[in-house]
């Protein structure tokens, strides 16, 4: 055991103490990237026909099959059956854009996460903002609608994020936060079922405007230190995906950053070239 009689002795070794644990943190962070793979979740969101839908899964079939990354279509309800039969047996996998928190019963236009199995889903996005914002979806609603995705073997999505007035008035974090907050009071520590968070801010959403890759990365930066005070593990597990806006053209610079694990797309990704693209 060291023992400092002299002040500077005493500052020297906490600042050798300071450097280990920052050395130990930055590792810790390098290795949970190398051990999460990048997933490329494209949010088709109420466009399409029946026509055009059909000629996008063709397009995607055909361009998507990296196995590098994870691929990831989350349709409108009425089209699974039709992305079912045409995905199986390729790796780009079937999500939902929403989940009642409901098993059955009377809840008229809500969707069960029982049916979206049926239907082929393994995956299902909750709490976008369209459905905070426009639909007045509570965080107490999206936390529901999560562990009703987790519960029945759904890999939720879950989408947190910030409007302009709340950036420009410093809130984002605490707005984050509280989204993130409403699931993790009820998800255990130790809990190691797959999920997935995705940071939107709300602002850069089909505005053309985008975040830079420092300013979501220090987002992501935050989302995944809130989460190690949660559970450290679980922290390295979570991929936290980004999505405002991204495009090929300025992809390459997000997925640089060391807590950015891929994108929730939406335009984009009705684009079997640009969705194909984002991965290169």
């Amino acid at each position: 055991m060291l023992f400092c009689k002299k002040e500077e002795n005493c500052l020297i070794f906490m600042g050798l103490a300071c450097l280990c644990k920052q050395y130990i943190l930055q590792s810790r962070s390098e290795k949970g990237r190398q051990m999460r793979k990048l997933l490329i979740a494209g949010n088709w969101k109420m466009n399409g026909t029946q026509d055009s839908v059909s000629s996008l899964l063709g397009g995607l079939i055909e361009k998507c099959t990296s196995t590098d990354v994870d691929w990831l279509v989350c349709h409108s309800f009425l089209y699974l059956a039709e992305a079912r039969a045409a995905l199986k047996g390729t790796v780009v996998a079937l999500g939902a854009q929403n989940v009642c928190d409901q098993e059955s019963g009377a809840f008229t236009g809500e969707v069960s996460p029982n049916m979206l199995k049926e239907a082929g889903c393994t995956h299902v996005i909750v709490g976008h903002s369209e459905r905070r914002h426009v639909y007045k979806e509570s965080n107490e609603l999206v936390s529901a609608r999560f562990f009703s995705a987790l519960d029945h073997a759904l890999v939720p999505i879950l989408c947190v994020g910030e409007t302009l007035d709340q950036r420009e008035a410093d809130q984002t974090l605490d707005i984050v936060f509280a989204q993130i907050d409403a699931v993790l009071k009820v998800l255990p520590a130790g809990d190691v079922r797959e999920w997935v968070l995705a940071y939107e801010p709300v602002w850069a959403i089909g505005t053309g405007k985008t975040a830079t890759p420092e300013q979501a990365q220090q987002v992501h930066d935050a989302i995944r230190k809130k989460l190690q005070e949660h559970d450290a593990q679980m922290a390295e597990s979570v991929r936290i995906l980004y999505g405002g806006s991204v495009k090929p053209s300025n992809a390459t610079e997000l997925f640089a950053m060391a807590d950015i694990d891929g994108a929730l797309v939406g335009g984009a990704s009705l684009s079997s070239d640009d969705f194909s693209d984002l991965a290169r």
